[in-house]
C-alpha cells in the first residue's frame, strides 16, 4: 500500500480546477485536490530528469502509473468566491518610444493596475486529505517519495501551504471523519488523474514553454494535464433508493422554461435512438414505458434542470438528466449512461441544442449537489400533473409519494402559481402530452410544497408526468402556511 497524506496548514485550499478563475465566472473551487496537482507538486519538488539534484527520478514514473486513488476529504467543504482585486502590473523598466504607459493604481503613482480574478477558496473543517493507492508497492521508490514529499511547501496556489506525508499503511483514525471518494464510471465527482506515459512528458513541455513565454503562457494548450475521472461523491445514489440518476449533462445554450415538454421529448427520442444505434438490441421497456403486465412499475425519467430558487432565477432550463429505477438490469443502465453521454446535440421541432456530459463544471443548476441535497421540504420548480382527476388532499397526494418511491408527506401546500423564484409557470397546452387528442382530456397542474417527517434526498419528483420531467422538486426552507381548506394542508 502507498499513502500520501496532506495538511492543509491554514485550513484553506485555492486552485483553479478548469482554467475558468481567469473569467471571473468559477463557481467552486476543486475538490478533492486532483491527483495530477499532487504529481505535479512531486515534480517541482525536485525536478525531472538532469534538473533533478537528490532523487534519480524514476519515482515519478511511479507514481504516474499507479492510476486513480482512493481519495479520502472532507465531503462538503465550504466554496467562497473571492472578489477581483487590483495589483501593480509588472512591466520593462525601459520604455518604449511612442507608447503610452498609463497610469491607473491609485496606491502606486506612475504604475499601471492589473485586474487579477483570484477564483474560489475552499475552506475545510478537517484539514487533511489522503490518497491511497491499496496494491502498489513503493519499496524500491519509498526514500526518494519521502524527500520529495518534505520539499513540498504548497499545493494549488501559493496561499495553500501544506505538508506531505508519504507512507505504506493507513491509520483509521486520521480518516475516520472524512468521507472516501472512490473510482466509479457512474460517478459525477471529477477528479484529474495522470494519464500513465503522458503526462510526465506534457509536463516537461509546459515547462519548457513557460521558461520561455513567461506569463503569457497558458496551460489550456496542454490538455493532457486535465485527465477527468468519474469518482463516487457524496452527490451519488445510494443503493437502496428507488432509483438513481444515469447521466447529467448541459445544455448550450439554455432553453425558455415554456419548452420543458420539447426538451424531454427530444431527450427521450435522443435517448432511444442512439442506444439502438449503439447496441442494436430492442429497446428495454423502461425506455418507452410499454411491456408491463402488471400495476406499480417504474419507468425512465426524461429531467429537465431549470435555474429555480435563487434571487434572479430565470427559470431557463441549462441541463437535462436521465433517471432508471432500481428494477432495470445492470446492463441496461451501464448501455444508457454510455448513449446518454454519446449525444452531442438534440433536436426537436424548432429545437436544436448542444448537448455536452457534466464535467464538474458550468453553472449551478447542472450541478448534481444542486438536486441531489437532503430536505424534509421540496418545493415544485416545474409543476406536477395531477395522477387523477378531482381534489387533491393529503391522501391523495401520499398517493403519489408511495407510485413514485418517497415516503409518506406529512403536510403540503398547493397553488396554480410558482412558489419559489424563477419555477415554470406553464400554460395548458405547454403541459398537456404531445399525443393528447383535446385539451379537454388533460389532466389538472399545481405547484406543491410537500414536507417530509424526514429529510429526503433527492431528485424528489411527483405526480402523474414524472416520466417527462414535471414535478421535478427542489429543496427548500420550511413555508409557513395557515390551514384555510381543512383538506390536509397543514402548516408546512
Amino acid at each position: 500500500m502507498l499513502t500520501i497524506s496532506v495538511d492543509f496548514l491554514h485550513g484553506t485550499y485555492r486552485a483553479d480546477p478548469d482554467g475558468s478563475a481567469v473569467t471571473g465566472r468559477a463557481e467552486a473551487g476543486e475538490w478533492p485536490p486532483s491527483v495530477t496537482r499532487l504529481l505535479a507538486a512531486f515534480v517541482a519538488a525536485d525536478g525531472m530528469g538532469d534538473d533533478c539534484r537528490f532523487t534519480s527520478g524514476s519515482e515519478l514514473e511511479f507514481l504516474e502509473a499507479l492510476g486513480p486513488p482512493v481519495i479520502h476529504a472532507e465531503a462538503s467543504p465550504h466554496h467562497q468566491r473571492l472578489e477581483p482585486r487590483y495589483v501593480v502590473e509588472a512591466f520593462n523598466s525601459v520604455k518604449k518610444v511612442g507608447v503610452d504607459y498609463p497610469s491607473n493604481h491609485q496606491e502606486y503613482p506612475a504604475r499601471k493596475g492589473a485586474l487579477i480574478r483570484p477564483g474560489v477558496r475552499v475552506a475545510v473543517e478537517h484539514q487533511k486529505v489522503v490518497y491511497v493507492w491499496q496494491d502498489a508497492d513503493p519499496t524500491t521508490w519509498l526514500d526518494s517519495l519521502k524527500i520529495r514529499a518534505a520539499r513540498i511547501g504548497y499545493l494549488g496556489c501559493a496561499d495553500s501551504p501544506v505538508r506531505v506525508r508519504v507512507g505504506t499503511s493507513l491509520d483509521g483514525n486520521e480518516t475516520e471523519l472524512l468521507y472516501s471518494f472512490h473510482p466509479r464510471a457512474d460517478g459525477t465527482c471529477m477528479v484529474s488523474v495522470p494519464r500513465p506515459g503522458h503526462h510526465l512528458a506534457a509536463l516537461a513541455e509546459a515547462y519548457k514553454s513557460w521558461m520561455t513565454e513567461g506569463s503569457s503562457f497558458a496551460r489550456s494548450r496542454f490538455p493532457v494535464l486535465r485527465n477527468p475521472t468519474a469518482y463516487a461523491g457524496p452527490d451519488d445514489a445510494n443503493e437502496d433508493e428507488a432509483g438513481s440518476v444515469v447521466a447529467w449533462l448541459r445544455l448550450e445554450p439554455g432553453v425558455p422554461g415554456r419548452r420543458i415538454a420539447d426538451v424531454t421529448a427530444a431527450l427521450k427520442a435522443a435517448i432511444m435512438s442512439r442506444y439502438q444505434r449503439l447496441y442494436g438490441d430492442p429497446l428495454p421497456r423502461e425506455l418507452h414505458g410499454h411491456g408491463f403486465d402488471n400495476k406499480g412499475f417504474e419507468i425512465a425519467r426524461y429531467l429537465a434542470l431549470p435555474n429555480v430558487g435563487y434571487d434572479h432565477s430565470d427559470g431557463r432550463i441549462l441541463g437535462v438528466a436521465v433517471w432508471l429505477p432500481r428494477s432495470c438490469d445492470s446492463a441496461v443502465i451501464e448501455r444508457v449512461r454510455a448513449s446518454a453521454k454519446s449525444l452531442d446535440w438534440l433536436r426537436g421541432p424548432k429545437l436544436k441544442i448542444k448537448i455536452a456530459p457534466w464535467r464538474g463544471d458550468g453553472p449551478l443548476t447542472v450541478k448534481p449537489s444542486r438536486w441531489r441535497q437532503k430536505s424534509e421540504v421540496w418545493v415544485t420548480a416545474i409543476p406536477a400533473v395531477h395522477e387523477r382527476f378531482g381534489r387533491l388532499d393529503l391522501p391523495e397526494l401520499q398517493r403519489w409519494c408511495r407510485n413514485a418511491g418517497l415516503p409518506q408527506p406529512v403536510a403540503f401546500r398547493r397553488a396554480r402559481v410558482p412558489l419559489v423564484t424563477g419555477a415554470l409557470d406553464l400554460h395548458p397546452l405547454q403541459v398537456k402530452r404531445n399525443d393528447s387528442k383535446s385539451r379537454d382530456t388533460a389532466k389538472p397542474y399545481s405547484h406543491i410544497a410537500v414536507r417530509f417527517a424526514e429529510p429526503v434526498r433527492g431528485p424528489v419528483v411527483i405526480g402523474g408526468g414524472r416520466s417527462r420531467g414535471f414535478g421535478l422538486c427542489i429543496p427548500h426552507h420550511p413555508i409557513k402556511a395557515a390551514d384555510s381548506a381543512g383538506d390536509g394542508r397543514r402548516a408546512l
